[in-house]
């Protein structure tokens, strides 16, 4: 039998197989039991390597409460980490299981930013705190407004920026010439002829009667004419490359989206590829 008398703990692979031999068991045949279970036993490698875990300069001479035997800082940390991590991931899915999540959520944010939600902001109709000579003085104006401009802004909702100009203290008379500029000026609101100068905006809507047509001095303009309404009357021009539809003498018209063109002091309208002419007397307006 080979001597057992080494320094060393760890036995070899030829002396653990002697041993194993010398402690078989055989059967009633005389033949030697094999033991098939599998015996696991540390690598050299990985004996090796926990020797060097262990020896290195800054593990841990011993266990602690806030530190771990054999276990450089690095190492502890990393393992820290990923505790933490599973901890993390863990209280995130039984939270997504539980009813109310939402709201635990947004109490959590209030609380760590330190702050609350703002409050709704308070919506009310600005009619309500108008006395009933100004509420009647307020509904009698946007009725006439609304009559004056239309294609914009509901009666309703002339109404209700007439009464806030009220509320802030303005007399009637002057919240109704606010409201109605700004009114003319609104996308889709149909501004009487006479008017459209003084819109501080670069396209406005007009309906009228197409009272003249006359022919084109240049070939880049399709039409050009006159169109009126009970204000009064402007040039008008449609240009070739807007590919309108032809309009004729003593049509209803209206032009959409026309910009306003100025020269030597007088103004006219051009209908541009950006514009529309409709011809509300047919039930239906016409594109490009």
């Amino acid at each position: 039998m080979s001597s057992k008398n080494v320094s060393s703990e760890v036995v070899s692979v030829d002396e653990q197989a002697f041993e194993k031999h010398d402690e078989a068991e055989v059967d009633e045949d005389g033949f030697e039991v094999v033991d098939e279970t599998p015996e696991f036993r540390a690598t050299v490698d990985m004996e090796v390597q926990a020797k060097v875990d262990s020896n290195h300069p800054d593990a841990r001479v011993e266990e602690g409460p806030d530190h771990m035997f054999g276990k450089t800082l690095e190492q502890e940390e990393r393992i820290e980490a990923r505790e933490a991590e599973l901890e993390h991931i863990s209280a995130q899915a039984e939270l997504s299981q539980q009813d109310g999540r939402e709201q635990r959520t947004r109490e959590v944010v209030s609380e760590q930013c330190g702050r609350d939600e703002p409050a709704p902001a308070e919506r009310t109709d600005p009619r309500e705190k108008l006395t009933q000579e100004e509420l009647a003085a307020v509904n009698k104006q946007a009725m006439r407004i609304s009559d004056e401009v239309q294609g914009g802004w509901s009666r309703a909702v002339v109404a209700k920026q007439l009464a806030e100009k009220v509320q802030r203290g303005q007399d009637v008379t002057k919240a109704v010439l606010e409201t109605l500029e700004e009114l003319k000026a609104a996308p889709g609101a149909i501004v009487p002829i006479a008017d459209v100068p003084d819109v501080p905006v670069g396209e406005v809507t007009v309906e009228g009667t197409v009272s003249e047509l006359w022919d084109p001095s240049s070939p880049a303009i399709a039409q050009v004419g006159l169109i009126e309404d009970e204000t009064g009357r402007t040039k008008f021009t449609i240009w070739e490359k807007s590919k309108k539809t032809v309009v004729r003498e003593g049509q209803t018209v209206r032009f959409r989206a026309v910009k306003k063109n100025w020269y030597q002091g007088r103004w006219s309208l051009a209908i541009t590829g950006w514009s529309r002419i409709e011809f509300p007397e047919r039930g239906r307006w016409w594109e490009e």
